[in-house]
């Protein structure tokens, strides 16, 4: 996977993350804890999907300088 496909895919993720961040907010407006708590623990997966990609990213751009 190339550099530019592994940073467009942590982008996508980001914007995943960000639904999720916007909609725990409204959650946590309602009170329906249980709910948030589901979604924190998606967000924190998506932030480690976001990571892995990061590192992917820059593994491809050193191999390739």
């Amino acid at each position: 996977m190339s550099a530019n496909e592994s940073l467009g895919r942590a982008q996508e993720l980001a914007e995943r993350m960000r639904a999720k961040l916007d909609a725990l907010e409204q959650l946590a407006e309602a009170g329906d804890v249980d709910a948030a708590v589901e979604d924190l623990a998606e967000i924190a997966e998506l932030a480690k999907q976001i990571e892995a990609e990061v590192q992917r990213a820059r593994a491809s751009a050193d191999a390739g300088a």
